[in-house]
């Protein structure tokens, strides 16, 4: 029998109110790990959105579960990214809205906007720590019997696992450790100092000039966001465009609105180095071939993320994994048999809800026979700029490597009613459909709002509705999702051939 250790406590800076309280649910300085049950049906290693719903998930069913979480609680999505980031947005467009407000008629007096950054920053702290009562540790362990251990857990062999000098035996395990930001190579840069998402949401000064490194959702949000604040910001991108996986139209959109906002754009650029001179961060820099320096006080690096695969001795336990993270197969199977894998240490498609569904079909898989897989999953994503950019299913260059021939069907919000009457019209909505039918393959909408409208199409797919269905559904008007609905009508009139008008204008000519 083991002897149950208390954890080690943390501290998130600042550590007001809040961030107490945030501790206080999700990495309790006070906790004692439980005594180990003689064996569990399913042992979960993380505590990030993954861990949490198959742990939820399987006790929810009548499973014997423990979940082991080295950090915080949430993991990610409530400590570093959704939520953060989000509370965050919502007080950069309010600003942005106060500035545009003239076009609609809307004079803020002397056109001046207030900027209160630590309070924008005390808002996002409260509201993480009040939505962190859902990740505690104590719901978890008193509402949902779930045995919740805080330490590093590693495999002792095949079918244990080792946490704070416990050791675990297990039927079926889930590796879910989620990921980390990469930090590039480049010269200076650790002896300069940065943040990542996982350390700038603890800023209560703005800084006067940021640089970005990264033009993918999180250097892109955040860069609209500093901007809106009132930073000088440079976002560095080493490719062609912002967004490198998105539609090249929604990414020229997202361009435009980010230099609008005062962001310096700066694509096909590379940080040679970086070096503190007189009190500020000097970037050596190639943009577009030529050297240039431009000087900060703040640098954030949002180049990407990397699996958390260290410290878990994987080999132990006869899971296979590479640069990338864990090897699955269709079914979230590991090479371990008994083990699988959710979320980001697995998974190219790095979004909250992709590890919430990802943990829903494991606990059937893993606990039922079920043969849930993960290329039946129809995954929609959203990056959350103004506009926002939303996704689902296949772009049309993926289309073209699978050999699938596509019909693009185009309506841009310049030509729907709701967009002109709110001065939304940069943005539009793209449909993908497989050549010569209604069959979706894969859509992009860029809008205000397109986050809330990608959910339609996502539906449509999961459930086989071709666009012709969408025709058919009375949206209400004025809205922007009726622009989902107008091109089910442009689908439509693609079977009104020559051959066939002529037929209906023959019949109606009869029946004057």
């Amino acid at each position: 029998m083991t002897t149950p250790s208390p954890v080690d406590a943390v501290e998130i800076e600042p550590m007001d109110i809040h961030n107490k309280a945030l501790i206080a649910n999700v990495h309790p300085s006070e906790w004692v790990n439980p005594e180990p049950a003689p064996s569990y049906n399913l042992v979960v290693i993380g505590g990030g959105t993954a861990g949490l719903v198959a742990a939820a998930g399987a006790a929810g069913v009548g499973a014997k579960v423990a979940m082991i979480e080295r950090s915080l609680l949430g993991g990610d999505c409530l400590n570093s990214g959704c939520v953060p980031s989000k509370a965050l947005l919502r007080s950069a467009h309010a600003i942005s809205d106060l500035r545009a407000a003239a076009a609609v008629g809307v004079n803020v007096a002397d056109g001046a906007v207030a900027v209160d950054f630590p309070a924008i920053m005390e808002r996002l702290r409260e509201i993480r720590s009040r939505i962190s009562k859902n990740d505690s540790a104590y719901r978890f362990r008193d509402e949902l019997g779930v045995d919740v251990f805080i330490g590093q857990g590693k495999f002792a062999s095949p079918g244990t696992i080792e946490v704070a000098g416990a050791t675990l035996k297990f039927s079926k395990a889930v590796i879910a450790t989620g990921a980390r930001p990469f930090v590039p190579p480049v010269p200076g840069l650790e002896e300069a100092g940065f943040y990542t998402n996982e350390t700038i949401f603890s800023l209560t000064e703005l800084p006067e000039r940021i640089a970005i490194i990264g033009g993918g959702p999180i250097g892109c949000e955040l860069a609209q966001s500093f901007a809106s604040f009132g930073s000088r910001v440079t976002l560095i991108e080493q490719g062609p465009q912002f967004l490198i996986r998105e539609d090249p139209d929604a990414a020229a959109l997202l361009h435009t609105s980010l230099e609008a906002d005062g962001v310096d754009v700066a694509l096909n650029t590379v940080v040679h180095s970086v070096e503190t001179a007189n009190g500020a961060k000097r970037l050596t820099l190639s943009r577009d071939g030529k050297d240039e320096t431009i000087d900060v006080d703040a640098i954030l690096v949002g180049a990407g993320r990397i699996p958390n695969v260290e410290g878990l001795d994987l080999e132990v336990a006869g899971v296979e994994y590479d640069r990338r993270g864990v090897t699955i197969d269709d079914s979230f199977k590991t090479t371990n048999r008994n083990v699988y894998a959710s979320g980001d240490i697995c998974m190219s498609t790095m979004f909250t809800h992709a590890a919430d569904f990802a943990s829903r079909a494991i606990i059937q898989n893993a606990l039922f026979f079920g043969s849930k897989k993960f290329s039946a999953l129809t995954i929609p994503w959203c990056t959350f700029t103004r506009p926002e950019i939303a996704h689902v299913g296949l772009y049309e260059r993926d289309a073209k490597e699978k050999g699938i021939e596509v019909d693009t069907y185009l309506r841009p919000f310049s030509d729907v009613d709701r967009a002109i009457a709110e001065g939304d019209e940069d943005g539009f909505v793209k449909i993908h459909t497989e050549k010569g039918s209604d069959k979706i393959v894969g859509a992009t909408i860029v809008a205000k709002h397109a986050g809330e409208m990608i959910s339609e199409i996502s539906v449509a797919m999961a459930g086989g509705l071709g666009l012709s269905k969408i025709a058919s559904v009375i949206h209400p008007y004025p809205t922007q999702a009726e622009a989902i609905r107008q091109l089910g009508d442009a689908f439509n009139r693609t079977k009104l051939t020559p051959l066939v008008a002529k037929l209906f204008r023959s019949f109606l000519s009869l029946r004057r």
